[in-house]
């Protein structure tokens, strides 16, 4: 097969600017052209990008954007990501690819929280003068730590407009030498600003402009000042230097909402930076400083922001501040947490009217709060009912956004045992009453659910929903293996060890695959061996949907319910996103993931799968080691280590792997084999490369961006609204879920004296019972 190739332009120096639709484009900068194919690593992609160049590969990364889609950029980062671009742009010959540098950071200085209307106050004498740049940056990072930590807080002029503001002035014990940040490498951004304000007559559209003109002046001149007067229509500052008559004092003129500079001192009696050496900075003028480098650096770093702004700006955050400003930033970028849940109504709209066949809907409280949200593509229902196997696994992850909730998810599994996302929903909280909802949009949404198997928990709820729901269909419910042997271990009484509790779990899991009642029944006597109390609670744990040995429905081998594991880290990259974008992130994901595999499985060449192509051949060469006897009419006797009988004709085997998986086992191929048959024939439809393209025929549609007005429920007659739900995130880091199977079992503190489990010698009971 050819090597598919590109050309790819390479970009670097310029910037990105963003026009009004929110699309990138990018400006300036150096260009040159390389061809590179699908055998190029990306070791070598990187190194040659860097020689053409001439910059240090350990700070370079690599961009572009996906077919399509000129607003989000993609970062190249190892091989698989390298032929993933290739691959999208084959068709077209030619890709744009854009080469930035990455500042090293220094050291995070300051690490003190900060309240909400603090100023950071560092001393304002001496300065020396002679001083080389190397030695001062590294006098500052010195010295700016202690001043920090022993720092004062107060709060002047206008809380209510300008909290978070720093200032740098003389209010901390006795000084000391301090090195200021007026050299032109430290103040080389701010120096634009100097012309900010000009005087007398100068008019502003709003207070707001004015206020962060001023702001901006003041630190590119680099003194503090304070308000006398501040408020919506008129604005008066002075100098924050005792005896300084500097002072400025604008209005709004009469009949507009103009705002007017109408009195002005421009002349400093305070030495200016020397004395001084003051700032003064909102959150939101850092947001304003970085909301540009964010929209191309999403995960833009507060210690990256502290270093920068100091670097830029000469103005020394701490690390609070900086995270303050990102939040304001993210917001204007992404737009507010609170609004998003406002245009719920019209987004479903939007997802069933660009993707006909779709189901959006929402619920509310009564108090018009969030409830839930499903969603569910035609793409991944019609994927789901053509190509993939009747196997639906349900489970959910903690959301960790500002206003909390679940994702309740059900994935199927492709004809090449990959997932397959089918719906989720995004819920207040996880519950009985939730998954019964979840369940029921799920039944409208799909026009038959006949023949499915679900994989889940057997709490939440799940098993009187789904029995509830689906009892006029031909459905069945297993037990998710990994929720039961936690919950085995959790439930277990008595001192049994480490290693006990591993033994216990591993014959469990033996009993789950068996796929006959002798083999069950021997684990079950090693359980029992172990611990009755285990025994017991594993026959009482309805085995009939769990264990393979007696399954009713189908569920291919696969025995737990996070399949999904992809799916939740989609939700979990952007769970910082407003809810809508949350979405419709999830959704490009969805159509990526539907494009890519969609064009790999167009060059496949074979009839199955190239992982049942794998099995397949695994499972051959298994055949020779066999003995297929011949008796009457469709059954054979095949001996190998085991005697196992086998009907070709009703693609049975008495060692039920044939039956259990939809895959002809090696005893089925060597019958097969002997009747000069093709195996292929045997072989579940769901694991054929047409059927796999069918799973990924359809595809999952953009929505569109352009503001509508908001539409009305003609049931209720009224405009529908969609407030916040009134959970918040708490204080302090989230707790991260940890996807996949972890292992059930936890290693216990041990007693070395008694024995006993939960504590240890030093405070056993027994030890302080002999020693009285």
């Amino acid at each position: 097969m050819d090597s598919k190739k590109v050309i790819a332009i390479c970009q670097s120096g310029g910037e990105f600017e963003t026009d009004k639709d929110g699309l990138l484009s990018y400006k300036g900068g150096d260009a040159h052209a390389m061809e590179i194919d699908d055998h190029m690593n990306y070791h070598d992609f990187k190194l040659e990008v860097a020689e053409m160049f001439n910059c240090n590969i350990s700070t370079m990364s690599v961009k572009y954007f996906f077919p399509g889609n000129r607003k989000t950029l993609i970062t190249i980062s190892n091989d698989k990501d390298l032929k993933l671009m290739i691959k999208f742009h084959c068709d077209l010959r030619t890709t744009d690819i854009y080469v930035m540098m990455e500042e090293v950071v220094a050291p995070d200085v300051s690490n003190m929280p900060a309240s909400r209307s603090s100023r950071t106050t560092l001393s304002e004498t001496g300065v020396l003068i002679d001083a080389p740049s190397s030695i001062v940056d590294d006098v500052v990072d010195d010295i700016s730590q202690p001043y920090l930590l022993g720092s004062t807080f107060d709060v002047v002029g206008d809380t209510t407009h300008d909290d978070d503001q720093i200032d740098i002035s003389t209010e901390i014990g006795p000084p000391l030498p301090f090195v200021g940040f007026n050299d032109e490498k430290n103040m080389k951004a701010a120096q634009q600003w100097q012309n900010n304000i000009t005087g007398v007559g100068q008019r502003f559209n709003s207070v707001d402009e004015f206020r962060q003109a001023l702001r901006k002046y003041a630190i590119a001149h680099q003194f503090a000042f304070r308000y006398k007067k501040n408020d919506s229509h008129r604005v008066t500052v002075k100098c924050k230097a005792e005896g300084c008559p500097w002072r400025i004092h604008a209005s709004r003129l009469s009949t507009t909402q103009l705002i007017c500079i109408k009195k002005m001192n421009p002349t400093h009696a305070c030495e200016g930076a020397v004395i001084t050496t003051g700032y003064q900075a909102t959150r939101s003028w850092v947001a304003s400083i970085i909301k540009e480098r964010l929209k191309v650096f999403p995960n833009y770093k507060p210690k990256d922001i502290v270093h920068d702004i100091k670097h830029e700006y000469g103005i020394q955050l701490n690390y609070f501040q900086a995270w303050r400003g990102k939040e304001i930033a993210k917001e204007q970028l992404q737009g507010s947490y609170k609004e998003a849940y406002g245009q719920l109504p019209i987004f479903c709209e939007k997802i069933m009217e660009t993707n006909p066949g779709s189901l959006a809907t929402f619920t509310t409280k009564d108090d018009s709060s969030f409830h839930r949200l499903f969603v569910s593509f035609q793409a991944s229902l019609y994927g789901f009912q053509q190509g993939c196997r009747p196997l639906l696994f349900l489970d959910s992850t903690p959301l960790k956004s500002k206003y909390q909730g679940t994702l309740l998810a059900a994935t199927a599994v492709d004809g090449d045992d990959g997932f397959f996302p089918v719906a989720f929903a995004v819920v207040d909280t996880e519950s009985d009453d939730n998954w019964h909802w979840f369940l029921l949009q799920l039944k409208s949404a799909s026009s038959t659910c006949g023949g499915i198997t679900f994989v889940a928990d057997r709490e939440k709820g799940l098993k009187e929903s789904i029995a509830n729901i689906f009892q006029d269909e031909d459905v069945y419910h297993c037990y998710c293996l990994r929720y039961l042997s936690e919950q085995l271990i959790r439930d277990l009484k008595g001192q049994f060890s480490h290693e006990v509790k591993r033994l216990i779990v591993e014959d469990f899991y033996a009993a789950a695959y068996t796929s006959g009642p002798e083999g069950f029944q021997r684990c079950m006597e090693s359980i029992k061996s172990i611990s009755f109390e285990a025994y017991n609670w594993v026959m009482q744990s309805e085995p009939v949907r769990w264990s393979n040995a007696f399954l009713r429905g189908a569920r291919y081998n696969h025995m737990t319910s996070n399949f999904g594991e992809m799916f939740y880290s989609w939700a979990s990259d952007a769970h910082e996103l407003p809810i809508t974008q949350m979405v419709d992130a999830i959704r490009a994901k969805i159509m990526e993931l539907i494009f890519s595999r969609r064009a790999d499985s167009n060059q496949w060449l074979t009839r199955l799968t190239p992982s049942m192509e794998e099995k397949l051949e695994k499972e051959s060469l298994k055949v020779c080691s066999l003995q297929v006897l011949i008796s009457a009419g469709n059954k054979f006797e095949v001996r190998g280590e085991s005697v196992e009988i086998v009907d070709a004709d009703q693609c049975d085997c008495s060692c039920k792997e044939w039956q259990l998986s939809g895959f002809p086992c090696c005893h089925a191929l060597a019958v097969i084999g002997c009747l000069h048959r093709d195996p292929y024939d045997y072989c579940s439809r769901y694991f054929t490369a047409d059927s796999y393209r069918l799973t990924y025929s359809e595809s999952v549609h953009p929505i569109s961006n352009e503001d509508q007005p908001m539409q009305k429920d003609c049931s209720q007659g009224a405009i529908v609204t969609v407030t916040p739900p009134p959970t918040r995130r708490p204080p302090g880091r989230p707790t991260s879920k940890k996807i996949g199977f972890q292992g059930v079992v936890k290693r216990q503190l041990q007693c070395s004296r008694c024995k006993g489990t939960g504590h240890n010698k030093s405070t056993c009971k027994e030890s302080l019972l002999l020693e009285c």
